[in-house]
């Protein structure tokens, strides 16, 4: 399996990494059928991700997508950060092989699951902003 000079570079030296003590938004997803979990951390202020940080369990294309994700996010608003799907994530590490495409995956559920809990936080339903997350057990309105 050849992975881009780009994923190696974000395997060895993953950007973002750790936990934000004080985050107003946690998002984690895991596919249990390949053991990866990731776990994203942002604090965001005036709709703005002004800091992102995440940890994941995973191969090590897991850690360069989550890697590239928080870059990708970091400093933009909740709306740029939503339009940022994992076909983004892909391209700006320079391909994936296609048994690891659902790493990608991964990193924009995650993103998008921490930015729906940043809504539930605040009293808002994210389902209108962020979509449907199909984790009916962690949405209120499929119950």
């Amino acid at each position: 399996m050849l992975y881009s000079e780009k994923v190696m570079e974000h395997f060895a030296n993953p950007r973002n990494v750790g936990e934000i003590e004080d985050a107003n938004a946690i998002g984690e997803v895991g596919n249990k059928k390949c053991g990866d979990i990731m776990k994203i951390y942002m604090k965001i202020e005036n709709e703005v991700i002004v800091d992102i940080k995440f940890k994941t369990f995973g191969c090590g294309a897991a850690v360069a997508t989550s890697s590239m994700a928080t870059e990708l996010v970091k400093g933009k608003t909740i709306k740029e950060a939503l339009a940022i799907t994992n076909k983004a994530v892909v391209e700006a590490l320079e391909g994936l092989p296609p048994v690891k495409m659902h790493c990608s995956v991964l990193a924009e559920e995650a993103i998008k699951s921490a930015i729906a809990d940043y809504y539930r936080r605040q009293g808002i339903d994210p389902e209108p902003i962020v979509g449907c997350s199909l984790k009916c057990e962690s949405c209120h309105s499929h119950g």
